[in-house]
């Protein structure tokens, strides 16, 4: 065979135009590898990113039963320590996802590794997919340990088991999308306490975790509706004593629908790479 033909054989079995992909629709081995990371990243120091959060949610319902529950009435009927606990696992939830997928980036960031995970050929919603379900799989895991850790103190009457997986769900996914973009549009982790303090944790605390939305004055009743955080507990409260004081229905539909927004607009941030390539 002459240098030519071999050279042209060389040519058509290796030769693929620059940002071709090789691995089909999905690139399944890199999706699993950078899934199973952010995993591993946060389950190396299981210590802090689950058994803490855990040990903290356990602490207020026992503080709460044990300093108010002599004195603290029903809430509708339902004893307090039940009614609190679902408010408490989804509380953790929320902040557990939203830490997971932000960090995550924002310490790439920092340290400048980043290009590790934008160099392998995987697409923004390859990307978007891995981060969002690490955020997510932490805030499952971190609900299942703190319920387990509360049964010996709470009564849980599930009501409905759509409700509470489809809300625990939608919720983990939620504020893992709202990780990411917080953790690309951080620069440093002043930026992230900027957000967890005067945007997440005000949310969380004023959408009923430790209270019925009924008891508030009709203004601040109205304004708790515009709250995403008070649908995802009132529906997740719901399926698991059967209590909620909104639509559970309209609930469910605006936060599948603003996981599909958010989903989309860390999507179009990997693809553009604003404050990721520069």
């Amino acid at each position: 065979m002459s240098r030519d033909q071999q050279g042209l054989s060389m040519t058509d079995q290796s030769y693929h135009p620059t940002g071709s992909r090789r691995f089909g629709m999905v690139n399944w081995l890199g999706v699993w590898t950078l899934y199973k990371r952010e995993i591993r990243r946060f389950m190396k120091v299981g210590i802090q990113t689950v058994a803490a959060p855990v040990i903290s949610s356990l602490l207020f319902l026992i503080i709460f039963k044990l300093a108010l529950g002599s004195v603290r009435p029903d809430v509708n009927g339902i004893p307090f320590a039940d009614f609190l606990a679902p408010g408490l696992i989804m509380m953790a939830i929320l902040t557990n996802a939203f830490a997971n997928s932000s960090s995550s980036l924002l310490t790439a960031k920092m340290q400048g590794n980043l290009v590790d995970i934008l160099m392998p050929p995987l697409s923004s919603m390859e990307l978007t997919f891995c981060f969002v379900m690490g955020g997510a799989t932490r805030g499952a895991i971190v609900a299942i340990a703190t319920a387990l850790a509360m049964l010996p103190f709470a009564n849980f009457h599930i009501a409905s088991w759509a409700s509470l997986f489809y809300f625990a769900i939608i919720a983990s996914v939620i504020m893992a999308e709202v990780g990411v973009l917080a953790g690309i549009w951080a620069e440093k982790f002043d930026h992230m306490a900027v957000v967890t303090n005067f945007v997440i944790t005000p949310l969380v605390f004023l959408s009923g975790t430790f209270y019925s939305v009924k008891m508030l004055p009709d203004i601040f009743y109205t304004i708790s509706q515009w709250n995403p955080f008070f649908y995802l507990i009132d529906g997740f409260r719901y399926g698991a004593i059967g209590q909620a004081d909104g639509e559970v229905g309209f609930g469910a539909f605006m936060m599948g629908l603003l996981a599909l927004i958010l989903g989309w607009a860390c999507y179009a941030t990997f693809k553009s790479g604003w404050r990721l390539k520069s």
